[in-house]
């Protein structure tokens, strides 16, 4: 099935409307073959990798079938972390933005769950949360799931790898049977087809099943970079690699009008395509591109269908993309016509390198870590380029002319080592390519740019003792789901468990201690308040 537009969906104006307001334009393929069937209330498995668009996927369909005129909660959604309810309710609120009175609430662990009681109290028609923190709400009876008319399972595997199978059991025994289930996971897994055929009623599955496209003779390479630092590694990748045409990707049309004025801004010529620009506009930057007129060409997925210019040297993803088939047209656009072609992907986020290593496994070629260049890299490389052209007009003559210049010099007493540097110095610094770059920050610092290759390692980890054990009934997916459902820590990178029959030990990376001994203090497990702290306290 090929991907559509968002006006051609099954939705409602409004949220059509809020869709375009977030700079959408085409669904992904897990959307376009998902909405319909969920809108049409039918149970799904949605078998598709992390990043590919999920959320909209059962946010849009969960928004078309809501009452807003009813208070009562209808829709349910879990997930496996804080971090992803979080972010699964902030899209869903987004999409709602024009579809008044309808509320959708996280809820889990690491917030008071007072604030929570209150705003539950208001009247809230979405909720969205952690097995963990639901399960709580549902013994304090703040949460009542007899109005729920659809529940979907967002990452199920993984729910299921951090121990809440039992917790998700035991809340949709108490939805009530007449619902819609949706299931959507990364993996088909014998426990997942299990909780599936338990709990989903004659399922449509939906396979994302991408179309398997060549790569080859592009080297594939990644930055990690905060958010707020990415103009300006953009800017240093531009300059050091000085590609002759450039395309950089984003998700949205207002990423593109902002990233085309800030690169404007620093010098650079550059123009964009999107979605909102008549075709006279269009063809106008194209012919720009194509002549050579603007070398940096920023635009949409859509909007960059049919661009067949061989002389692009480089393609930078400045937004990840949500697609692993959208990563590789897109990197496809260099590298043509027998050349070779580079590629640069601006990772921000634990998420966001998921989704690298999603893609890396789809196109099953090596994304290469690239360091940010730094200043210094950057002048050493201009200067060796601006000396090689000098030798190569050396080479070509027609030198005499501005040689009696040099030599006029000369005769006034100037040495010609003075004359040739002072030349150089003017030359370089005319340069439109000399940008006032940010030096405050560290230039080495790379501090999370091992975080995808090293992501399943056990070093670097901290040991850290809970009190309670094997007496308990506590074992080791226990203290993994309770861990990752209340701090938001994924069940994968937490280490060892080693459980006795009163404590047990656990290792958890250095960079999380903190917010796990935070964040876990007065939580429980198997209903026994628990104690955590650095095993060495315990020595």
């Amino acid at each position: 099935m090929e991907k559509i537009k968002f006006s051609q969906m099954p939705i409602s104006g409004e949220i059509l409307r809020a869709v375009e307001d977030m700079g959408y334009e085409e669904a992904t393929s897990i959307q376009t073959k998902s909405i319909p069937i969920i809108i049409s209330g039918r149970d799904m498995i949605g078998h598709s990798q992390t990043g590919t668009g999920k959320t909209a996927a059962f946010g849009i369909p969960a928004l078309e079938r809501i009452n807003a005129e009813d208070k009562a909660l209808q829709a349910l959604v879990l997930c496996p972390t804080r971090e992803l309810a979080i972010q699964a309710s902030g899209e869903i609120r987004k999409f709602a933005k024009y579809k008044h009175g309808i509320k959708a609430l996280p809820i889990y662990g690491g917030q008071p769950i007072d604030r929570q009681i209150k705003a539950l109290k208001q009247g809230v028609q979405i909720v969205v949360g952690t097995p963990g923190r639901v399960m709580d709400h549902m013994r304090r009876r703040t949460l009542k799931l007899k109005s729920v008319s659809m529940v979907v399972l967002d990452e199920a595997d993984e729910m299921l790898n951090m121990g809440f199978r039992d917790d998700i059991e035991t809340i949709l025994k108490e939805i009530p049977e007449e619902r819609q289930t949706v299931l959507f996971s990364a993996t088909m897994s014998k426990d997942i087809l299990s909780l599936a055929k338990s709990y989903l009623k004659d399922p449509e599955l939906v396979k994302v099943v991408h179309k398997q496209l060549t790569v080859a003779g592009i080297e594939q390479n990644y930055c990690e970079v905060s958010q707020s630092r990415k103009l300006e590694v953009l800017s240093r990748l531009l300059d050091m690699y000085n590609p002759k045409l450039s395309l950089v990707f984003c998700n949205t049309k207002k990423t593109v009008d902002e990233l085309v004025n800030d690169l404007q801004q620093r010098g650079y010529m550059a123009d964009g395509l999107h979605g909102d620009m008549n075709q006279a506009a269009r063809n106008r930057v194209m012919n720009a591109f194509r002549n050579g007129k603007i070398d940096v060409l920023v635009a949409t997925d859509v909007a960059a269908r049919g661009i067949d210019i061989d002389d692009i040297e480089a393609v930078f993803n400045y937004d990840i993309p949500h697609d692993e088939e959208y990563y590789v047209h897109r990197i496809g656009r260099t590298g043509r016509a027998g050349r070779t072609g580079r590629s640069f992907t601006l990772v921000s986020g634990r998420k966001e390198l998921i989704v690298l290593k999603n893609i890396q496994r789809y196109t099953n070629e090596k994304i290469n870590l690239k360091p940010i260049p730094t200043v210094n890299d950057l002048k050493e490389n201009k200067t060796t380029r601006f000396i090689d052209d000098i030798k190569s007009v050396i080479a070509k003559g027609g030198i005499n002319e501005y040689a009696q210049i040099v030599e006029q010099l000369i005769e006034e007493d100037y040495n010609s080592v003075d004359i040739a540097a002072a030349l150089i110095k003017m030359a370089l610094e005319k340069d439109t390519g000399t940008r006032e770059y940010n030096i405050e920050e560290d230039e080495n610092d790379t501090s999370d740019c091992d975080a995808f290759k090293n992501y399943s390692a056990q070093s670097g980890m901290s040991r850290l003792f809970i009190n309670v054990g094997r007496k308990d009934k506590v074992a080791p997916r226990d203290i993994v789901g309770a861990i990752a459902g209340e701090t938001g820590i994924r069940g994968k990178i937490i280490g060892s468990i080693d459980v006795y029959d009163k404590y047990t030990f656990v290792e958890v990376p250095h960079e999380n201690v903190e917010d796990v001994l935070t964040i876990m203090k007065n939580s429980q497990i198997k209903g026994k308040r628990i104690i955590i702290e650095p095993a060495k306290s315990r020595r």
